[in-house]
């Protein structure tokens, strides 16, 4: 036996300070496998082209998917699709397999100009919304993006994965701490004891709920709070340009703000992107933000369906699709109301409780010809099980109605 083979594993365990992989897989690698055993993870399929329809390709079964973020209906946008498609002809490349920092297209400088010019503030385009907060929140943290001083980070408890994830990185750098949701006491308690402090959270939260931005407004304003939102799931819903909820109810970005988006939900392209309230930020992002000064970007295609968007969001087209959208939220919230009814955005969490229930109702919807993901710990609190819905535009009235009533049968079955 070497000495490596005689190493007690307890001398070697992390402190399991911000994450715990062995205890979160204890817990819930039941439930995924529960899931795959019936067929609601692993589904191979073919897009029909419509509404989000799919064939499941083994077996021929059509369904509705009811768990896109396009929330437009963008995704399959003849006019997106098309913007793809010249780009690359135009291009004549894939991607630069280099850092942008470096070399980049003039394609990627206009992009970036447009999306600038559209939300009326500085943005920096990157892979992914993800790669954006994990490029800018260890930066953040360090105090670059404020007085080169270390921030206490605040990380909201229902922030998403992809801003959890970073917290051992950010504790690198300086203290991290977690509060509870939408907590303005915790948060204020923690500006009274330290002098630089940041607050992490989601402003459309991923099961649903929004970000109490008037209270943290307030707070910024009394103790020079570092605010950085993560709005992914409200860009382009609603709002003239759709900027998403954090932008539209501010004057503007001030210098102590970052807003992270998504240009593959409701925009309907892919990518992310980091709206600054300070221009000279960008430059230290690009060079110390990690992941976003790396080889891998949007490609070329990418880029062309993300301008293409750009000019949709122009144009009445962009109204009208917001106004089909909450007409179709708006219904949902009528015909099966959840806690989050009446808040006009479109994640909808319906909760049966305990794991197996939740399982056995999207098994349920699926029979039913509708594709609702099972939602379990540690996606949400442990005994808070359920099937996540995402409204869209391009479901039809009398679809949004039997989404519903197979809710309720569904419901009852598991219920009772």
């Amino acid at each position: 036996m070497s000495a490596f083979e005689s190493t007690n594993q307890t001398e070697i365990a992390g402190a399991h300070l911000y994450r715990n992989n062995a205890r979160a897989i204890e817990i819930s690698n039941e439930n995924w496998e529960k899931a795959k055993e019936n067929n609601l993870t692993h589904l191979k399929v073919n897009f029909s082209g419509r509404n989000e329809s799919y064939e499941l390709i083994e077996t021929g079964k059509e369904f509705i998917n009811i768990c896109s973020c396009s929330y437009l209906g963008l995704s399959s946008h003849p006019a997106i699709l098309q913007g793809a498609i010249d780009a690359i002809k135009k291009e004549k490349v894939l991607h630069l397999a280099m850092s942008t920092l470096r070399i980049r297209l003039g394609m990627k400088q206009r992009l970036e100009d447009e999306l600038s010019s559209l939300f009326n503030t500085t943005v920096i385009q990157v892979l992914s919304a993800s790669v954006a907060n994990a490029g800018v929140l260890p930066v953040l943290a360090s105090g670059h993006l404020t007085d080169g001083k270390p921030l206490v980070m605040v990380f909201d408890r229902f922030s998403h994965f992809s801003m959890a994830y970073m917290k051992p990185a950010c504790a690198d750098e300086t203290m991290v701490l977690t509060c509870p949701n939408n907590d303005l006491n915790y948060i204020e308690d923690v500006c009274k004891k330290y002098p630089r402090v940041a607050y992490v959270t989601d402003g459309v939260y991923s099961m649903g709920g929004i970000a109490t931005l008037p209270g943290l407004l307030e707070l910024q304003e009394k103790y020079g709070l570092f605010l950085f939102f993560d709005d992914s799931h409200s860009i382009s819903i609603k709002w003239k340009v759709g900027e998403g909820y954090i932008a539209s109810q501010l004057n503007e970005i001030n210098d102590r703000m970052v807003i992270i988006g998504s240009l593959g939900k409701g925009f309907g392209a892919n990518g992310g992107i980091i709206m600054l309230g300070a221009t000279k930020h960008a430059d230290i992002l690009r060079r110390y933000g990690g992941p976003m000064g790396w080889s891998q970007d949007m490609n070329v295609p990418g880029m062309g369906a993300a301008l293409a968007s750009l000019e949709i969001h122009k144009t009445p087209e962009l109204t009208a699709l917001q106004e089909k959208l909450e007409e179709n939220i708006a219904l949902f919230d009528e015909l099966y109301p959840t806690a989050n009814a009446g808040n006009g955005f479109p994640i909808r969490l319906a909760t049966f409780g305990h794991e197996d229930d939740a399982v056995a109702a999207a098994k349920k919807m699926f029979d039913y010809g509708f594709y609702t993901s099972p939602v379990f710990f540690p996606i949400v609190a442990r005994g808070k099980a359920g099937i996540r819905v995402m409204l869209r535009a391009n479901l039809e009235r009398e679809e949004v109605v039997r989404l519903c009533d197979c809710l309720k049968k569904t419901e009852v079955d598991i219920k009772g």
